[in-house]
């Protein structure tokens, strides 16, 4: 029988042997369930019921003392969902996870129950957009204070006597921006705060923020982790203590993952490590190849020793992913042309997909912004995020080539 990070010993007094990620990924966090099924199957009923008085209040009272995960309604849990959760946290290495409706499900309901009214937040710059909205138009009216640190200082002068939290995204999106995590840890554990990590972009695959000293991870499970484009989901791991108050507060703010979404995600982890050898691949082969085309004015990409963070990111991942931004040599016109001429990538937001995408930011997620404002923010329209896929690498390539023939 497989556990969490570790194979079942052969023989009775042996260790167990330690389990890669591809591993880990299929058996990981598996247990039997009472049909002998391989996959597991989807239990989609919110109420459970009860043979009668008797078996109710023997159930509830193995419940009040921890015997048993299973529960009354499904807004506190479900058996298909509980399965995802436990190869998620065999995946991180982590105590437990929660599974949640969306990736900012997640971050919210993360801050939300983590950070009391009268506390502090620090913010490190460049993280998700709604993220970046969330802590600075939501948090403040639940009494809580929030700080944006952009790098270039020292962290403590971000901080406060009350700060209780700091929110972390590796990489970044869009310039995949890498922190050095161990020294952030040491740091905001130095004066007795949290460290929570965003790490959709780099999958467990890539990187294990828990084993680099963060306390929580979250991830937008509709990226990588479920990886085929057909679900939303989010998920935070970490310590049991602290992923209970995550779970305790999700019971009463509701942002469930339904059964079939759960099954959805349990399927493609099951595919991570061979899906994150190929996007890995393809995003290193297509950021070298943009690079050093005179069309492209610059690559953001953390593989290459062009980024800012290379010696951090090559410290602390694996592997880099497959996203790559790059800016078009002109403007929004010569970006545009380029985006237009692409057979392979499909036009769409989000990511970590089997199939490549490609978006103009200055056209999607900041639109509604005036280009002073999109400037402001590091985004120019000549700005291209690339979502490579798991297609064949040299078929990229030479899309990538065409398509640059034509700025």
């Amino acid at each position: 029988m497989f556990f969490p990070q570790t194979l079942s010993p052969a023989r009775p007094g042996e260790a167990a042997p330690a389990a890669g990620p591809s591993t880990t990924a299929v058996h990981g966090g598996r247990r039997p369930n009472p049909y002998r099924a391989v996959m597991e199957p989807v239990v989609a009923s919110a109420p459970t019921v009860f043979r009668d008085t008797a078996d109710m209040l023997a159930f509830v009272e193995a419940r009040r003392q921890g015997q048993t995960e299973a529960v009354e309604y499904g807004r506190y849990g479900n058996p298909t969902v509980r399965d995802a959760e436990r190869r998620l946290a065999a995946l991180e290495g982590a105590e437990d996870a929660l599974l949640l409706a969306s990736g900012m499900a997640a971050i919210t309901m993360t801050l939300a129950a983590l950070v009391p009214a009268g506390r502090h937040v620090v913010l490190m710059e460049g993280v998700y957009r709604r993220t970046r909205q969330f802590v600075a138009e939501v948090l403040p009216r639940l009494g809580v204070a929030v700080t944006v640190w952009n790098r270039q200082t020292p962290l403590t002068e971000a901080s406060r006597p009350n700060t209780a939290l700091v929110l972390a995204e590796m990489p970044t999106n869009p310039y995949l921006r890498v922190p050095d995590l161990e020294a952030l840890v040491r740091t905001a554990h130095g004066y007795g705060a949290l460290v929570v990590v965003d790490a959709t972009f780099a999958t467990p695959i890539n990187l294990r923020p828990l084993a680099l000293g963060a306390d929580v991870v979250v991830h937008s499970a509709t990226k990588y982790l479920g990886g085929h484009h057909d679900l939303l989901a989010g998920v935070v791991a970490g310590a049991s203590a602290l992923v209970e108050q995550v779970r305790a507060a999700l019971g009463v703010w509701g942002g469930v993952c339904a059964p079939p979404t759960a099954a959805l995600l349990a399927r493609g982890l099951r595919t991570l490590g061979l899906r994150m050898a190929q996007h890995n691949r393809n995003g290193q082969a297509a950021a070298a190849f943009l690079e050093g085309h005179p069309a492209v004015e610059r690559v953001w990409y953390p593989g290459l020793p062009s980024h800012p963070d290379y010696r951090a990111a090559r410290r602390q991942m694996s592997g880099f992913g497959g996203v790559v931004s790059l800016a078009v040599r002109g403007g929004l016109q010569q970006a545009a042309r380029f985006v237009d001429a692409l057979r392979i990538p499909l036009l769409a937001v989000s990511l970590g997909g089997v199939e490549s995408l490609v978006t103009l930011p200055a056209l999607a997620s900041y639109y509604n912004l005036t280009p002073e404002e999109r400037r402001a923010l590091g985004i120019p329209a000549n700005l291209v995020r690339l979502s490579l896929g798991v297609e064949d690498t040299a078929d990229l390539l030479d899309d990538l080539a065409q398509a640059l023939a034509v700025v």
